[in-house]
């Protein structure tokens, strides 16, 4: 459990300068240059201590990052339509329900009645806090693109956290130890390869324009790289390396349901950072909710 508690609070850190750097860059670019950066720093690690990319779980990982990583890329079309905390909730808690359903589907992962429990306690703290209100003011059309997409990144999230499960239960046959960062370095490949994709669709005019016009614009624009790299920066260190790192690490000894409804919590530890950088106000719900949250992550941490 404190490997998914330690993902929390790095998760949280993550979603409010995603937030930033989306807003600076727009969510694909963003979504692209944390996931080299952190793919790049997690490399170092695989290839000189870990086990690079060998290993008969390789392909899990690779799948697992495809669809789990690469569905990042609707959470930053999420961000900058209806705010950080909306968008924790909707992927986070969804993520969490999606995942247990999914593990017992198909590794026959039982969760006992007192840690499902646990969990519906802390979704419903998790929800009562970060429940739309006047924190949030979108329009409707907005709202529900947003809403939509929060949704799909949850799907990918929770598929991809089974993957990482299966993955390691194809490493423990094989008699082989993989840790943390090399899986995370595994899945990022995949993510990588998805969010890549993405950004060249998305910049295909500028690509192009390098090439057929006779005074092309400056690519990228130093100006906002300017003010968005420290973003992008503290996005790719806290979020998909040591983040993700300590994601796999909790997902290596114990189920998908438990660890997903833990870093649920994370949107309450954004609320804080949310005032500060998005001005939304701290409501007596928000706090109500996190004591409810709070209460089932305690009791979800004395039964395991």
């Amino acid at each position: 459990m404190l490997a998914a508690i330690l993902t929390t609070f790095l998760f949280a850190a993550s979603v409010v300068c995603a937030t930033q750097s989306a807003k600076l860059l727009g969510g694909t670019e963003a979504n692209f240059w944390r996931l080299a950066l952190a793919t790049g720093l997690l490399a170092l690690w695989a290839h000189l201590f870990g086990q690079g990319l060998s290993g008969d779980s390789f392909p899990v990982f690779l799948a697992s990052g495809i669809i789990g990583v690469g569905a990042d890329v609707f959470l930053f079309q999420a961000l900058p339509r209806i705010g950080s905390r909306l968008s924790l909730l909707i992927v986070q808690c969804f993520s969490a329900i999606s995942a247990a359903m999914m593990e017992w589907l198909w590794l026959g992962t039982i969760i006992t009645p007192t840690q499902t429990a646990a969990c519906v306690i802390i979704l419903v703290g998790v929800a009562i806090a970060l429940a739309p209100g006047t924190h949030l003011n979108v329009s409707r059309g907005r709202m529900t693109v947003g809403i939509v997409f929060g949704l799909l990144a949850a799907f990918g999230n929770g598929l991809g956290a089974v993957l990482s499960r299966k993955g390691y239960a194809v490493a423990a046959l094989a008699r082989e130890n993989i840790d943390g960062a090399t899986a995370a370095y595994q899945r990022l490949i995949g993510g990588l390869f998805v969010a890549g994709v993405c950004l060249l669709v998305v910049k295909r005019r500028e690509v192009a324009a390098q090439v057929t016009d006779a005074a092309p614009p400056r690519f990228p624009e130093l100006e906002k790289w300017r003010r968005a790299w420290p973003w992008v920066l503290a996005n790719g260190f806290a979020g998909q390396t040591l983040g993700v790192t300590c994601y796999q690490w909790a997902l290596k000894t114990t189920p998908t349901g438990l660890v997903l409804a833990i870093v649920a919590t994370a949107p309450l530890v954004v609320i804080p950072f949310s005032h500060l950088f998005e001005h939304e106000p701290i409501s007596p719900r928000s706090v109500i909710g996190g004591i409810i949250a709070v209460t089932g992550a305690i009791l979800l941490i004395a039964v395991k």
